[in-house]
């Protein structure tokens, strides 16, 4: 039996994770996505992450397989929308940085970070969500909308300055 859980991620895990977000990168390279190819996300941004407790990493049989963040708080590049909110209040958890190592691509995984991840908020009374994506990221939409986020629009970010575009998600329980 495999055991699958996340945790919050520690700085232990920063090798690991930064490895995870290397073949992120190339991954999303090789499917002609502009996201993520510049210095972002970089090991400042999970250590950031990691101080902050908003890091997580998924484990399976003690391995970290994977990393994202979940952010509660205002996110400022949500601020301005080409489409709009169903839910206006700043009480909302954005996850940034979902990325599943090479070595577990393929198992679904992300499909239990994610709902660990809503659980996790959930827990601590956080019922309202976020994310945005590249529209290259065709695995991201996927998952966005099979945990029953909607789309809202689009949003602007400024780390990737060949397509600032990013498709925004919202998910209200």
């Amino acid at each position: 039996m495999t055991l699958i859980y996340t945790r919050y991620a520690n700085n232990h895990d920063l090798s690991e994770i930064m490895t995870i977000i290397n073949e992120a990168k190339l991954f999303l390279k090789q499917s002609g996505s502009s996201q993520w190819q510049g210095s972002y996300p970089n090991e400042e941004t999970i250590q950031n992450d990691i101080r902050n407790k908003c890091a997580f990493v998924l484990v399976v049989d003690n391995q970290v397989a994977g990393y994202a963040a979940s952010i509660i708080g205002e996110e400022p590049t949500y601020q301005k929308i080409d489409g709009s909110w169903k839910n206006k209040t700043p009480d909302y958890a954005t996850f940034h940085r979902l990325a599943i190592s090479n070595k577990y691509r393929g198992m679904h995984l992300a499909n239990l970070m994610f709902s660990d991840l809503i659980s996790i908020m959930v827990s601590q009374e956080i019922r309202n969500f976020r994310i945005d994506t590249s529209r290259k990221n065709r695995i991201m939409q996927h998952l966005a909308l099979k945990h029953n986020f909607s789309e809202r629009g689009i949003i602007q970010v400024e780390e990737d300055p060949k397509d600032p575009n990013r498709l925004a998600y919202e998910l209200n329980l």
